[in-house]
């Protein structure tokens, strides 16, 4: 894989190729962004380059570099995760004794530091000492969701590059075109995933379906407009945070299709075509401007949810503001 095949994420990525054409590599990079959007994707893919024997700015995928790299037998380029809970300090001291010794192949040794949230104090403070004496030929890649967690003597050493959530039309083709999935599912996934392409696919599992099911029919079962129904539904969307944030989801994208086909009278575009009934009655029910306040109070809830608002509260407020 070369930069050219990676969808996103091209402000980082010219920075890291301007930097080779230059001769100006960093000593240690942190890549952070959420989870599931590529950066470690871009880090092996530098990793490549930089050791590529076309020595074009990006890899080639063809000669004995990149093939090792592709392999994981590259003997320059290493990846150090976590042992458990932690990445510790043996790890570190292992790394820095391979340090002390010129690349045995490539033009660079590069360390990549998967998750490295999780280096412990120790491991954390050894690490701190290989960044205060940068080496020419070795490179360290640091990637993290988290790194807040990380110390600020480290960060500071580091030159960071912030990775975006791609867009949603990307999630959705790449699903489409690699995992075969069909236009509505990929949509929903899509924007199910807030830009991920790992939480996409980790969505996309009979458990997710049957959620969205759940919701649906829950959804279905409140047009009597029943305060008692809607009472039993916030008890159903009152879950551990990530769950209430998916079902949140579905039901935006339920509410999206929703002023869709009421503007529309089409099909075509929406996330949840196996429920086009459903879609078409609530359509039928509610004014634009109604369905539009829902959407609004999911997308609020969210927010408050993010920010660690009370759950039971902030759900009965949004709940009794759907339309």
């Amino acid at each position: 894989m070369s930069f050219n095949d990676i969808f996103g994420h091209s402000k980082p990525i010219g920075i890291l190729q301007n930097a080779m054409r230059q001769d100006r590599l960093a000593h240690a990079y942190l890549f952070h962004g959420m989870d599931g959007i590529g950066k470690r994707k871009v880090a092996l893919t530098f990793a490549k380059a930089l050791n590529c024997r076309q020595e074009s700015f990006d890899a080639c995928d063809s000669c004995i570099s990149c093939i090792k790299t592709d392999h994981k037998n590259h003997p320059d380029i290493e990846m150090i995760e976590a042992e458990g809970q932690y990445i510790r300090i043996n790890a570190v001291k292992d790394i820095q004794e391979r340090m002390k010794f010129s690349p045995m192949e490539g033009r660079k040794r590069i360390v990549i530091f998967i998750e490295a949230d999780k280096l412990n104090n120790a491991a954390a403070n050894a690490l701190l000492k290989t960044l205060e004496e940068p080496s020419k030929s070795n490179i360290i890649l640091l990637i993290t969701a988290r790194p807040y967690q990380l110390p600020i003597t480290i960060l500071s050493r580091c030159q960071q590059l912030r990775f975006n959530p791609l867009p949603q039309e990307v999630v959705a083709k790449l699903l489409r075109e690699r995992f075969s999935l069909d236009e509505s599912q990929a949509r929903l996934l899509a924007a199910a995933s807030g830009g991920s392409m790992g939480k996409a696919l980790d969505l996309n599992r009979e458990a997710f379906l049957a959620l969205k099911k759940e919701v649906l029919d829950l959804v279905a079962d409140t047009t009597s407009d029943s305060p008692l129904r809607r009472l039993s539904f916030i008890r159903f969307l009152n879950d551990d945070k990530r769950e209430i944030l998916d079902k949140l989801e579905i039901l935006k994208t339920f509410f999206r299709d929703v002023l869709i086909f009421k503007e529309t009278q089409e099909k075509e575009g929406l996330m949840h075509q196996d429920r086009l009934d459903l879609i078409s009655v609530f359509a039928g029910q509610r004014t634009a401007e109604k369905i539009l306040t829902g959407i609004r109070a999911i997308d609020q809830a969210e927010r408050q949810l993010a920010q660690n608002a009370n759950k039971s509260l902030t759900l009965e407020v949004m709940m009794f503001r759907l339309p």
